[in-house]
């Protein structure tokens, strides 16, 4: 293999510093735009026969040489491994030269790297988009698995990790349900919008070849091409959304993880993790750690950070294309790789997770949750919501003292402190009686949540 020169080197007559080369160097990273770079490169070269720069022998001579790279990277590992290139762009056009001749430096005829680099990211990163958006799917999937396969069980609600009101365990998977939904949304919108070709740009004032950019986005999948040049080459809102998206994304994900840390603890014990997503200890031979859930719970922390380092790398930049901004690859391809792995993981938790439906029940059943439940009880029996507040506040105290829960109390008890209180109380006060008393659209009713886990299903299969 041939060395690979420079893109810019005519106007300098000394060699750069050695160190300066390497900290100026993309190449270890932004090799993962290789294929993404071939692509738009034979695309580019259609648009350049199509405009009489390149005739057909040349035209020839470059589409076979891209198809012999992107053959060869396929079939050699190696083939990338090269200590010489200054990024994957000077890579493929040095590679490119010795398979086609002077053909091959024609190439860049009517383009930048400017323009290049933004294509080939932007090529990358919706099929990436579509990679993120199949794997939240699959957690989703996992989710009404595990939904449905525990239709009646109970859990605690919880605000302030306080417990608060009994849910079904479904009703709990479908939050988490409804949280990934959101995010595919966002990710499918960050798709939209990074959707849009910058090549034929140029460097910043666009080409003075006659190049038909809207042939080229049609090439390639693009929607619409840019409508600025300056704008399409300063660009990096795509990344800063897509890490955004990603970011939100991985937050549910925490928030997942952190429930169920909580959940498998033995104070709760209304989960058991898996031994294939969990860890032991190196001196405690009696613990099962939830490693798997506590590395997606950490990692958002890396995805946030990610959205962060874009966001401070680009506000002071002046416009058009700045060299700060090949900081923009490692962060997205860092927040890609991480909540793929991460949803991956999510994905086979759920499906390794075993729920204790007795001991969820039991403390569904316990610690005052039906409060609100008498004080309903009593406001629809005139006593206004307000005043029944604090007379079922009186009753939990009451209760408190004697270590009872409100339906153990005996109906004179429950009568001391309103006489509105019948003996059908006990009825309203019943776990199964509060449950279906929430059948207002959302609730957690066992009907409402039916057809929750129907409609999502839908969403997915039919949709």
């Amino acid at each position: 293999m041939s060395e690979t020169k420079k893109l810019w080197g005519g106007r300098f007559t000394g060699e750069a510093d050695a160190g300066f080369a390497a900290f100026n160097r993309s190449f270890p990273f932004d090799r993962r735009l290789f294929a993404a770079d071939v692509r738009a490169s034979a695309a580019h070269a259609v648009a350049l026969r199509e405009a009489g720069v390149l005739d057909a022998g040349e035209f020839d001579a470059i589409s076979a040489g891209l198809d012999a790279l992107l053959e060869r990277a396929a079939a050699d590992a190696g083939f990338l491994d090269d200590p010489a290139s200054e990024d994957v762009h000077s890579f493929i056009e040095s590679r490119l030269v010795e398979l086609a001749g002077d053909a091959g430096r024609k190439l860049h005829t009517g383009r930048s790297r400017n323009d290049q680099v933004s294509t080939a990211l932007r090529l990358w990163l919706r099929e990436e988009i579509d990679e993120v958006c199949a794997r939240a799917r699959a957690a989703q999937i996992a989710l009404l698995d595990l939904a449905g396969a525990h239709r009646e069980a109970v859990l605690p609600g919880y605000t302030h990790l306080q417990r608060a009101q009994p849910v079904l365990f479904a009703h709990w998977c479908l939050a988490y349900f409804e949280m990934l939904a959101r995010d595919r949304s966002r990710l499918a919108d960050a798709r939209r919008r990074a959707n849009v070709l910058p090549l034929g740009s140029a460097a910043l004032a666009g080409t003075s070849y006659n190049i038909d950019r809207a042939g080229v986005a049609r090439t390639l999948g693009f929607d619409a091409v840019s409508a600025n040049s300056l704008d399409a080459v300063s660009d990096r809102d795509f990344c800063v959304e897509f890490c955004a998206a990603a970011s939100l994304l991985m937050m549910h994900l925490s928030r997942l993880a952190e429930d169920l840390i909580v959940y498998s603890t033995a104070e709760f014990g209304f989960v058991e993790l898996g031994d294939a997503v969990s860890t032991g200890s190196s001196l405690m031979p009696q613990k099962k750690n939830p490693d798997a859930l506590e590395l997606l719970r950490g990692k958002s922390g890396r995805v946030f950070g990610h959205t962060v380092a874009l966001l401070t790398m680009l506000k002071g930049l002046p416009i058009a294309y700045n060299k700060d901004m090949q900081e923009d690859k490692e962060a997205v391809f860092d927040a890609a790789d991480t909540v793929r792995a991460s949803l991956e993981v999510a994905a086979t938790v759920l499906g390794n997770l075993t729920l204790c439906e007795d001991r969820a029940r039991e403390a569904a059943g316990r610690g005052y949750m039906n409060a609100t439940e008498l004080a309903d009880y009593l406001a629809r029996r005139g006593l206004p919501f307000r005043e029944a507040h604090e007379v079922v506040g009186r009753a939990v105290l009451h209760a408190l003292a004697r270590g009872a829960e409100l339906h153990e109390l005996p109906i004179e008890e429950l009568r001391s402190v309103s006489p509105l209180i019948e003996a059908d109380v006990y009825e309203a006060l019943s776990l199964d009686s509060t449950l279906a008393s929430k059948s207002q659209a959302g609730g957690t009713s066992p009907a409402r949540v039916a057809e929750a886990l129907a409609a999502a299903r839908a969403t997915l299969f039919e949709g």
